[in-house]
């Protein structure tokens, strides 16, 4: 409640602001009828309601609103400059605009994916390794099961030793078919070492309203030759694959107990979901691979994670100690059809021996 309440407060707060906004608007304005004019502006916020789910619809309203805001600044600072009158009712139409525009714009990168590309250097003696990295799918927001297949139809053309999933790959939404097509998708995926997986927040559910369980999830994904890591250990040659259970389950190991039997000369690679164990993972481990952020989706989201010490870092590659983190932004989001913080992404990271 502590965290919904303030939330609802903004969203009640945000739809009276936008009403009175659009009853300024001159089409709405002309209306003489008190009564009709409040429902006029009504209507539209009803329409949104009605063509989203809520989650879309609060991000709509926001940004409606600081956009109607922006505005007036902006001619209220023009006014004061150049001593030009102007009307309120051009501030709410511009912001109509804007929304439609910047949030149009969101919503494509938020379906449109693309891949990203990293290079790691290291002493190490290891042969050049390619890793494709996925995370966030969760299957059902802006990939269902037949998109999340092709996409990995395309992630198939790529010459990989592995692909990994990074967690949060399905989600309370998603319908068994779905998941079902998604985890065939998987199996077109022949990287040279095989397709790994470790758990999310998500994947498990919080309400139990899926039409499948994590049974299902996990004979699935073994169908389509996936290998499940929960803190379990994969040795491939001079590489050392270390899959960790998700923050939010207790029984996890820490990554030292995961470690102390490992030879520290091979490249320590390790897949946790939620980026916030650095201070433990740092100097341990050459590589973290992490995803749950999604890249801040929603700006400023990302820098408020970071205020809370929710994450650690919540996107791109760092560097701390001797360990390289790196975070995706995710093949989809999370509830929301817009990303105004981040890109729809896989990534392709290449391991190369130098010296």
């Amino acid at each position: 409640m502590l965290f919904f309440l303030p939330i609802i407060i903004f969203l009640i707060i945000s739809i009276v602001f936008d009403v009175i906004k659009i009853k300024k608007i001159p089409l709405i304005n002309k209306i003489k009828n008190k009564k009709l004019q409040l429902l006029m502006a009504i209507i539209p916020i009803l329409v949104i309601a009605l063509l989203f789910n809520y989650i879309n619809a609060f991000i709509i309203y926001i940004h409606f609103a600081l956009f109607i805001i922006l505005a007036e600044l902006i001619f209220y600072s023009i006014k004061k400059i150049f001593k030009k009158e102007y009307s309120y009712a051009l501030t709410s139409t511009l912001a109509i605009i804007f929304t439609i525009t910047y949030l149009g714009i969101a919503y494509y990168i938020a379906y449109n994916v693309v891949e990203t590309k990293y290079i790691i250097t290291t002493n190490k003696n290891i042969n050049d390794f390619k890793i494709v990295m996925l995370s966030d799918s969760h299957i059902g927001a802006t990939l269902d099961g037949n998109e999340f297949y092709k996409q990995m139809k395309e992630i198939s053309n790529i010459d990989s030793d592995i692909l990994v999933i990074v967690g949060d790959y399905v989600d309370d939404d998603t319908k068994k078919e779905d998941m079902i097509k998604a985890c065939e998708g998987l199996g077109l995926v022949k990287p040279k070492y095989g397709v790994y997986f470790v758990y999310g927040n998500h994947d498990r559910g919080y309400f139990n309203k899926r039409d499948f369980n994590t049974n299902d999830l996990e004979n699935e994904l073994k169908k389509n030759n996936v290998t499940i890591l929960e803190d379990d250990i994969i040795e491939l040659e001079n590489i050392v694959l270390i899959g960790r259970k998700d923050k939010s389950n207790k029984t996890r190991k820490s990554i030292q107990e995961l470690v102390q039997n490992v030879d520290k000369n091979k490249y320590l690679i390790s897949l946790n979901h939620q980026p916030n164990d650095y201070a433990n993972e740092m100097n341990y481990v050459d590589l973290v691979l992490s995803g749950h952020t999604h890249g801040g989706q929603m700006f400023p989201l990302g820098y408020v994670g970071l205020l809370t010490k929710s994450n650690d870092e919540f996107y791109g590659l760092h560097q701390r100690g001797n360990t390289n983190f790196i975070v995706t932004s995710g093949i989809s989001g999370w509830a929301a059809d817009f990303k105004t913080g981040a890109k729809s992404e896989y990534v392709v990271i290449e391991i190369k021996k130098i010296g």
